[in-house]
C-alpha cells in the first residue's frame, strides 16, 4: 500500500484520513508510562497449545467486532494501517521486528492468518445541527477522538505464546528505541516501555512507544492480548495529539473487553 510522506500524513490526519504511514510515525510513548507490566502467562493452556489449528483469515474477519456490537463507536475496515508485507518492513534491530510488525497492522509473529479493523468514538449524536450552530470549540471537539486498530492473527501450535514472548523480550531489548522502515517511509522510535496492560485473555503484553514525527514527539500505547491460539492487537491514535505532538489515550478498555469476549 503507498503511503504518502510524515509532513502529508499529520496534515491529513487534522482532517481525519488515517494512513499507514501516520500509523507508524505516529505510534509511540513517554515519560507517563503505567506500572511496568509486561505479560501474564497461563500454563494451564501450555499444554493444549501444541495441537491447536491456526484459524483461517476468512474466520478471523468474522471475530472482528462489526457495526452495532460496541455501543459508541463506529467500525471502519481499518485496511490503511496494514504495510503491503513484514519484507515491506525493515527494522534495524531484529529483536524489535515484531512490535514494528504489530503496529503496521501485521502479525507480530509466524503466521499469514490475519484480519484488521478499526474503531472511531463516535460523537454524531453530540454534533451541532446545522453549520450556524458550529463554534471553534465545536470544531476542536471534533478532531478530539480517538480511533483504534484491532488486529487479529491465528497460530499453529504454540505459536502464538511464542509471538507474546517476543513481544516481552522486544520491550526490554528495545527500550533504547529502533528505527524502520515501512515501504520507503523511515520511522524512529526514541524509547519502548512495559505497562500494565488489561488483564485480559490467557495472557498479554503492553507497552508505550516515543516516536519522533516531523520534529515533535508523540507517544501511544499498544496491547497485545492472546486467547489460545489467537492475538488480538489494539493500538489507539487520537487525531488532537497527533496535530500538536503528546500522549495518546489509552486503548479504550470497552474496546478490548468487546473484543476478547466475542473470541473463541
Amino acid at each position: 500500500m503507498k503511503r504518502s510522506s510524515g509532513a502529508r500524513l499529520c496534515a491529513t490526519a487534522a482532517v481525519g484520513a488515517l494512513s499507514l504511514a501516520l500509523v507508524t510515525g505516529c505510534g509511540s510513548s513517554d515519560e507517563g508510562s503505567k506500572d511496568s507490566g509486561g505479560s501474564k502467562g497461563s500454563s494451564s493452556s501450555s499444554a493444549a497449545a501444541s495441537d491447536a489449528k491456526a484459524l483461517t483469515t476468512a474466520e478471523l474477519k468474522k471475530l472482528l467486532l462489526a457495526q452495532g456490537e460496541l455501543k459508541g463507536y463506529k467500525v471502519g475496515s481499518g485496511e490503511e494501517t496494514a504495510a503491503s508485507s513484514k519484507s515491506a518492513v525493515k527494522v534495524d534491530k531484529a529483536e524489535c521486528a515484531p512490535m514494528a510488525w504489530a503496529t503496521n497492522g501485521l502479525p507480530p509473529g509466524d503466521t499469514d492468518a490475519n484480519a484488521t479493523n478499526s474503531l472511531t468514538e463516535d460523537k454524531a449524536s453530540d454534533a451541532p445541527t446545522s453549520l450556524e450552530d458550529v463554534s471553534e470549540a465545536d470544531i476542536e471537539d471534533a478532531f478530539n477522538v480517538t480511533v483504534t486498530y484491532v488486529g487479529l492473527s491465528s497460530y499453529e501450535g504454540d505459536g502464538a505464546e511464542k509471538a507474546v514472548k517476543s513481544l516481552s523480550d522486544g520491550v526490554t531489548a528495545c527500550a533504547g528505541g529502533y528505527g524502520f522502515t515501512t515501504d520507503g517511509e523511515t520511522s524512529k522510535v526514541t524509547k519502548v516501555a512495559a505497562e500494565k496492560g488489561s488483564g485480559q485473555g490467557d495472557e498479554s503484553v503492553a507497552f508505550i512507544q516515543q516516536v519522533e514525527v516531523e520534529g515533535q514527539t508523540v507517544t501511544a500505547h499498544t496491547e497485545v492480548v492472546r486467547k489460545g491460539n489467537t492475538l488480538a492487537t489494539f493500538f489507539t491514535m487520537d487525531l488532537a495529539a497527533l496535530a500538536k505532538g503528546g500522549e495518546m489515550s489509552d486503548v479504550p478498555a470497552a474496546v478490548i473487553d468487546a473484543q476478547i469476549a466475542k473470541l473463541k
